[in-house]
């Protein structure tokens, strides 16, 4: 098959193009970018794509960048196609330049089909580049996910039809046919890893180990490529079941990664980490098997910290979620609960509903309803002041219905199980130094309705835009 041929499959192979599309040739100057927009020029009429031609200046290397951006647009305008431009100062972000180039390009692409103005994104990612990727992301210890390497086609719209082709093959056709095109002085310098696996570790790899060592790592791409393939519905249908997202954590019980295979309970992991980042760049299997490890046993608490993320245990439950302060500033509070009223419990999308009703037969029985309902009952009359909602504090202590004497909070959460991270905005209600009520452990037993109570004081807790009451969920019967 011919280079054009070879082509064409990959992009039929991976449904790259739909007929009529509006397809952006993202084209550096160098070669496989080049050799990109020729082939897409002469490919165009099979799906009858309408081409465009887009360029970022990163600013880096003063007036070769824009001799390179000039270079581009001369192409353009030799096969009359329209020109995007855009220029950015990676210098001044203060960031890994391989990764700030990325993230720029990134930003540019999505803009230009975020507006119309391309369907698609094709850029010049060649085997040889693949190659590469898959060759560097095992030495910093990628899993299979890693070993994929570079898709052949992105949720964003970026698709790559030359990954069957090396670069020696590109820059062959060009010179063929008299081709000219840019060469990037950055891509000689070693002070870029990806540059030292190019013109280091590969020729070394192939002249002492393997001749065909691009095309074996792009066989493994491949491979793996599958297998995630695979793994992706089959964890897109785990997290469905075992995954629960809440103010911006994710939640996960300890006992579900035991009862799954190792493979699957590494990749639930991973999802879960992924949905709080939003990517999972520097998570490695060290921090896997950090959370692993820590799940291993559902008595007290842990927490470790990965990359941008902040996991805790509490009993058996895992939580994912970024770091954040949590001192006491960031948690006490103290507000006035008005009768009849409602209040919010900081920190949390519920409110407290504060209603008096007269006694009648069906009401101040003496007995806190939690079944359905987190509902508790208090004799208005034993009341003294203003109330006010508050979080739990160490120390707080009261005697829950059903005790002879008085408890402490803490040792509750640790009957109930209560994780950590509930515990932090736990609602409170007091009269004066008084506590009336908690949550799910109910009322003071002195201070509960009885029978003959004629006024009584009915506490709810309300999920906001629910229009019904919030369902306290004990975690263990989650």
């Amino acid at each position: 098959m011919s280079l054009l041929d070879r082509v064409a499959a990959t992009i039929a192979r991976f449904q790259m193009f739909q007929a009529g599309q509006k397809v952006g040739a993202a084209v550096s100057g160098g070669a496989d970018s080049v050799c990109l927009l020729h082939l897409l020029r002469e490919m165009a009429p099979r799906w009858n794509l309408h081409l465009s031609v887009l360029h970022l200046d990163h600013g880096l290397r003063g007036a070769e960048s824009e001799e390179d951006a000039a270079f581009v647009g001369r192409l353009a305008t030799e096969f009359g196609l329209p020109f995007l431009l855009r220029r950015t100062d990676l210098a001044a972000s203060g960031d890994n330049l391989e990764q700030a180039g990325r993230e720029a390009r990134l930003a540019f692409f999505a803009e230009a089909i975020a507006n119309g103005s391309v369907d698609r994104i094709a850029v010049g990612h060649t085997r040889s580049d693949q190659a590469e990727t898959v060759l560097f992301r095992f030495l910093r210890g990628a899993g299979t996910a890693g070993l994929a390497g570079i898709r052949p086609v992105t949720t964003g719209g970026i698709v790559r039809p030359l990954l069957a082709i090396d670069r020696a093959e590109v820059e062959l056709y060009l010179r063929e046919r008299g081709i000219s095109w840019r060469e990037d002085s950055t891509n000689r310098s070693l002070e870029f890893a990806r540059n030292r696996i190019r013109r280091e570790l590969l020729p070394e790899l192939a002249r002492g180990w393997n001749p065909a060592i691009v095309q074996t790592l792009s066989h493994t791409a491949d491979w793996a490529l599958a297998e995630e393939s695979y793994w992706e519905a089959e964890i897109d249908r785990l997290a469905a079941l075992h995954l629960t997202s809440q103010n911006g954590f994710v939640l996960l019980k300890t006992g579900c990664l035991k009862e799954l295979p190792v493979a699957a309970a590494r990749r639930l992991v991973r999802r879960a980490m992924e949905i709080v980042r939003g990517d999972l760049r520097s998570i490695d299997f060290a921090h896997i098997a950090a959370v692993l490890d820590m799940a291993a046993t559902t008595e007290g608490h842990g927490r470790l910290q990965a990359p941008n993320l902040d996991i805790m245990r509490s009993f058996e439950w895992l939580r994912f979620g970024r770091p954040v302060l949590n001192g006491l500033q960031n948690r006490n509070y103290r507000l006035p609960a008005p009768v009849p009223g409602k209040v919010r419990v900081p920190g949390t999308d519920r409110v407290l509903s504060l209603e008096i009703v007269e006694n009648s037969e069906n009401s101040g029985t003496g007995d806190c309803v939690y079944n359905r309902w987190e509902t508790g009952e208090v004799d208005w009359a034993k009341l003294s002041g203003p109330l006010d909602l508050r979080n739990w504090r160490p120390g707080d202590q009261y005697q829950p219905l059903g005790n002879t004497g008085e408890e402490k909070i803490k040792t509750l959460f640790q009957q109930f199980r209560i994780p950590l991270w509930e515990r932090r905005h736990w609602p409170v209600l007091t009269d004066g130094n008084a506590i009336v009520w908690t949550r799910r452990f109910g009322p003071d037993a002195r201070l509960a309705a009885q029978a003959g109570a004629r006024r009584i004081l009915t506490i709810r807790e309300i999920g906001i835009g629910q229009g019904q009451d919030y369902v306290y969920m004990n975690m263990e019967g989650r």
